[in-house]
C-alpha cells in the first residue's frame, strides 16, 4: 500500500528543524544532474550531507554555496563505501553511468555497484536507501537501462534493507540529457531533426527540481519506508511534441526528418565512439522506443506538490551558449 505524505506529518517536521533536528545523509552521485538540485534542499532541510565522489582526474562539480562533507570513493569499493558511510543514517543513490553511453559500464557500477552500496548500507546500520530508478524498470526487459534499474532494485530489495524507490520519468532543467541533447543537435543540425520512430513515444518528463523536492520531503516521513512510487510530470507528451516545444522556447524551425531505429541507433553509436562526448546515446534510444509514463496525479495525491509543465522551466535554454557547450563536448568526455 503506498501511503500519502501528510500535511500535518511535514508541518511536525519543520517544526524539527526548528529546533536543530537533523539526519546525516550520503549522497552518491550528489555531483551529478539530479545531485546538484537534491543537496541543496536537504542542508536548506536543516540535514548534515555528506558527498561520495569517485577518484577522478577532472575537480568534481560540488553545488556551489553549499557546506557539505566529501568522501572519496568508487561505488564498487566496499572499504571506501564502510569509510563513507560511518555516521550515516540514510543514504541517497544516485551515483550510475548510462550518460556515458557506449563507454558505460553498466554492469559494474550500475547494477553490481547498486548491490554493494545495499549490501555495506546494511551492513552499517543505516536506516534507510534511498534510490532514484527509472519508469518501465524490469530485470526483464530488452533495453540495458531499464534492466540494470530492475535489477539495482531487486538487489536493493533483497538486502533487507528499509528503502524508498523513486522510478522517475524523464528529468528535465538546465544540464539535462533531454532538453539539453535537443538543443544541441538544434544548433548543430540546421533545418532538420532526426526523429527515432514516428515520434509517437510518450514521456512524461519531470522538472528537476520537483523530483528533488519529492525525494527531500519522503527522507523526512517514515511512512514513504519500503515504498515504490512512480512519479511523472503534469503531461505526457510524444517525443515530437517535447521537441516543438523546444523549438518554440529557442525560436527554431526544424522540419521532422523521421528515421528507421535501427538506421539512427548505427549513427547514434557512430558518434558516440567518434566524439568524446555526444549529444545523443544509445541509451537515451532505447528510452525513446517505448512509452515511459505513469498515472498523472501522483505528486499532487500522494505529494501534495503541484507540478511544473515542461514548457513553464525552459528559459535556460535562451540563457545557454550551445555552439560553446558543442565546442566544449569535442575536447572532453562529462562525468556520469
Amino acid at each position: 500500500m503506498i501511503h500519502p505524505v501528510s500535511p500535518c506529518r511535514r508541518a511536525n517536521i519543520l517544526e524539527k528543524f526548528t529546533q536543530g533536528y537533523r539526519v546525516n545523509i550520503l549522497v552518491t552521485g550528489g555531483t551529478g544532474f539530479i545531485g546538484q538540485a537534491l543537496v541543496p534542499k536537504l542542508v536548506e532541510a536543516g540535514h548534515q550531507v555528506r558527498l561520495l565522489i569517485r577518484p577522478a582526474k577532472r575537480t568534481p562539480r560540488v553545488p556551489k554555496g553549499v557546506a557539505v562533507q566529501i568522501a572519496v570513493s568508487s561505488v564498487t569499493d566496499a572499504r571506501g563505501l564502510r569509510s563513507a558511510m560511518t555516521g550515516m543514517e540514510i543514504v541517497v543513490h544516485l551515483a550510475g553511468v548510462e550518460r556515458q553511453g557506449a563507454y558505460a559500464d553498466i554492469m559494474r557500477i550500475d547494477i553490481e555497484g547498486t548491490r554493494l552500496v545495499a549490501q555495506v548500507a546494511k551492513e552499517s546500520g543505516i536506516e534507510r536507501l534511498v534510490f532514484v530508478s527509472h519508469l518501465g524498470a524490469d530485470r526483464f526487459s530488452a533495453f540495458p537501462v531499464s534492466k540494470a534499474k530492475g535489477l539495482a532494485e531487486e538487489a536493493i530489495r533483497s538486502t533487507g534493507i528499509n528503502y524508498t524507490i523513486f522510478r522517475s520519468g524523464v528529468v528535465f532543467g538546465k544540464g539535462d540529457v533531454l532538453t539539453s541533447g535537443i538543443a544541441q543537435l538544434l544548433v548543430a543540425i540546421p533545418f532538420i531533426f532526426f526523429v527515432p520512430g514516428d515520434g509517437r513515444s510518450l514521456l512524461q518528463p519531470i522538472w528537476v527540481e520537483d523530483l528533488a523536492t519529492v525525494i527531500t520531503w519522503a527522507i523526512d516521513d517514515p511512512q514513504t519506508l519500503n515504498q515504490i512510487y512512480e512519479v511523472g510530470g503534469p503531461e505526457m507528451l510524444s517525443f515530437c511534441e517535447v521537441v516543438q516545444t523546444v523549438m518554440e522556447v529557442m525560436g527554431k524551425r526544424h522540419r521532422f526528418f523521421y528515421l528507421p531505429p535501427p538506421l539512427l541507433r548505427g549513427l547514434t553509436v557512430f558518434l558516440e565512439t567518434s566524439l568524446p562526448r555526444s549529444p545523443v546515446s544509445v541509451f537515451w534510444l532505447d528510452y525513446l522506443a517505448v512509452n515511459r509514463t505513469c498515472s498523472i496525479d501522483t505528486l499532487p495525491r500522494l505529494f501534495h506538490l503541484k507540478p511544473s509543465r515542461l514548457s513553464q522551466r525552459l528559459d535556460y535554454l535562451n540563457t545557454t551558449n550551445w555552439r560553446r557547450v558543442l565546442g566544449q563536448q569535442l575536447r572532453w568526455r562529462g562525468e556520469a
